[in-house]
């Protein structure tokens, strides 16, 4: 109308000008008017979904990064050690004052820990039922697996990892060993609590609780062997420092038995261990004969694990053969440092941006082919219904 058209004008130089309006020469990315797009109900359809993805990506990306990498690194144990911490908590059946507990390790020193650890006469049945509210689980006689054992392998496949194990000692800073059921009016004292930590010499050795006046020339009197019972439950058996809430292979297990002339041996390969978080620390610069400021660090760990085998038997009664439970172990030459790292936020952000642009290239990619095959499936079925609609009238 008012001639515009006529004077072949271009709409674009009426738009908004700019100094900078030159740098569009180099602009990147092409623009599409939104006269040329169209909403359509499957483009929205396929936009959730790749929201959905994104999102659900992202919440994964972000608890790993939250949760940190566990990584396990073995090296030979540098620097000299020669104390080793002995940590118990056991009952056996049979009175405190007919058991002979002592060290014997391959040095030739002798601890006698009876005067080390602490003695408490208790009740056998106390502590059974105890049993019944807590994850003990049974020894070698069982040999099916229960709900029980199904949770303390969980428990202690937990207590491997080092987050789990530094977060546990600080809600439970408490290194005193926990006390037991209290005994009532009229229950049986036939039984012995043996607790508490000892030093001996880092080296093999053996730990052995025997009947008094059996085993040992310590002049003591023979105790009759009617009165052996060497069944036993073990609340706690760990080396290092005393960290009552990892949860070790030997940890709430019981052995019963009816035959008096028993043996339990228990054969144990300890490894030196070092839980650490965020410790930017390699294996060949450990030492652990470290001072007592850095084993205090609540990011550092000392302790140890050790993997354990048992054997148990009735054994005739004879002078050679001694009945009693038995542990040996060995200290392997090795040290396991597990570590917690966890990379800086820039490393979680460009995880993100890969993720989030991955799952929009592919989901564009799947738009295009899902569209063009219903495309070429909607022309096919239009050119067999119309060569059916034309034979039809050429047959009329």
């Amino acid at each position: 109308m008012n001639g515009f058209a006529d004077h072949s004008l271009d709409e674009d130089a009426f738009g908004e000008k700019s100094a900078l309006k030159g740098l569009q020469t180099f602009d990147a990315f092409p623009k599409t008017k939104p006269s040329f797009t169209t909403p359509s109900r499957r483009g929205g359809q396929w936009t959730v979904l790749i929201l959905a993805i994104c999102t659900l990506f992202s919440f994964t990306e972000f608890r790993t990064w939250l949760r940190g990498t566990e990584a396990h690194h073995f090296t030979v144990e540098k620097g000299v050690s020669h104390d080793l911490q002995l940590n118990l908590d056991a009952v056996v059946r049979m009175p405190c004052d007919t058991l002979h507990i002592n060290i014997q390790d391959a040095a030739g020193d002798r601890v006698l820990a009876s005067e080390m650890l602490k003695k408490e006469p208790t009740s056998w049945k106390l502590w059974m039922d105890k049993r019944n509210y807590e994850g003990f689980t049974g020894g070698r006689e069982y040999q099916t697996l229960s709900r029980e054992d199904d949770r303390r392998l969980k428990d202690q496949e937990e207590d491997a990892h080092a987050g789990h194990v530094l977060s546990e000692l600080r809600r439970n800073s408490n290194r005193k060993f926990p006390k037991g059921p209290k005994l009532r009016r009229g229950d049986k004292v036939d039984s012995c609590r043996v607790y508490g930590s000892l030093e001996g010499n880092k080296v093999q050795g053996d730990f052995h609780i025997t009947a008094r006046g059996h085993g040992y020339q310590d002049g003591q009197k023979h105790l009759d062997h009617s009165a052996f019972n060497f069944s036993h439950m073990i609340t706690e058996l760990s080396f290092g420092p005393h960290y009552p809430t990892i949860l070790n292979p030997l940890d709430k297990t019981i052995a019963a038995t009816e035959s008096h002339y028993y043996k339990y041996q228990y054969f144990l390969s300890i490894v030196p261990t070092i839980y650490s978080k965020n410790q930017n620390i390699r294996p060949e610069t450990l030492n652990t004969n470290l001072d007592n400021s850095r084993r205090s660090n609540k990011n550092l760990i000392f302790t140890n694990q050790y993997a354990a085998t048992s054997q148990s038997e009735a054994i005739p009664e004879s002078p050679y053969l001694i009945p009693g439970i038995f542990f040996k172990y060995n200290i392997e030459p090795i040290l396991l440092l597990i570590t917690e790292e966890r990379t800086g936020f820039l490393n979680l952000v460009i995880r993100l941006v890969n993720t989030i642009s991955g799952v929009i290239v592919t989901g564009g990619w799947l738009y295009q082919i899902t569209g063009w095959v219903v495309e070429l499936r909607k022309r096919r079925a239009s050119g067999k219904s119309e060569g059916y609609l034309h034979g039809k009238l050429a047959d009329e």
